[in-house]
C-alpha cells in the first residue's frame, strides 16, 4: 500500500502535500517523499526513510518553493526500504509515483530498452 498526494495552487504547497501525507501515513511508513515544481518549471524533489515526520524536518531545514507538486508515502513490498526506492522517481521532466506492484516490469524495461531508452538508478 502507498499514499498518494498531490497540489496545485498559486502559492508555495510543500506544507500541503505534507498535511496530505500526514493523513494517508497509515497506508505506509517506511519512507516519503516529494516532489514540487515552480513557475519557472524547476523542479525540487525531497525524499526520505521513515515516517512522514523525517521528510516533514528535511522540509523545515530546506524549504522547497512551487506551486506544483505530488507526493508518496510507502510502504515497502517489494524493493527494500531505501532512500533510492522511495517516490517520487524523476527523470529530467517527469515526476512519477505509484501504488501497486509492477508485476510485469521486466518485459516493460525489455520494451523500451529496445526503443532506445535507458535506465539508472541514482538518488
Amino acid at each position: 500500500m502507498c499514499g498518494i498526494v498531490g497540489a496545485v495552487a498559486q502559492r508555495d504547497i510543500a506544507e500541503i502535500l505534507i498535511e496530505g501525507l500526514r493523513r494517508l501515513e497509515y497506508r505506509g511508513y517506511d519512507s516519503a517523499g516529494l516532489a514540487v515544481v515552480d513557475n519557472e518549471g524547476h523542479m525540487s524533489r525531497v525524499r526520505r526513510l521513515g515516517k512522514v515526520q523525517m521528510l516533514a524536518q528535511a522540509v523545515e531545514e530546506q524549504p522547497l518553493h512551487g506551486g506544483t507538486g505530488i507526493a508518496h508515502t510507502r510502504w515497502a513490498t517489494h524493493g527494500e526500504p531505501s532512500e533510492s526506492n522511495a517516490h517520487p522517481h524523476v527523470s529530467e521532466h517527469i515526476v512519477v509515483v505509484h501504488n501497486g506492484i509492477i508485476e510485469n516490469h521486466e518485459p516493460l524495461r525489455e520494451l523500451l530498452q529496445s526503443r532506445g531508452l535507458y535506465f539508472c538508478i541514482r538518488d
